[in-house]
């Protein structure tokens, strides 16, 4: 199970027991997307090879703001 923990610099990952962080800029670059523009599922598309998607995708400026 991955988890994610978003601020509105970046993302705090724990994947498969490995602590780390993607930061605004590493998650901008990889989607070509304004930070608060990207989804969970596309940062989980980011971290995960295949991710199991359920539920609806929500942006991060929702999630933050």
């Amino acid at each position: 199970m991955t988890t994610l923990s978003f601020d509105e610099d970046g993302v705090d990952v724990v994947y498969e027991g490995t602590e780390f962080r993607l930061s605004k800029d590493l998650i901008e670059g990889a989607t070509g997307k304004s930070y608060f523009d990207v989804t969970d599922h596309e940062v989980l598309q980011i971290v995960e090879e295949s991710p199991d998607l359920a539920g609806e995708p929500r942006r991060i400026g929702d999630v933050v703001g």
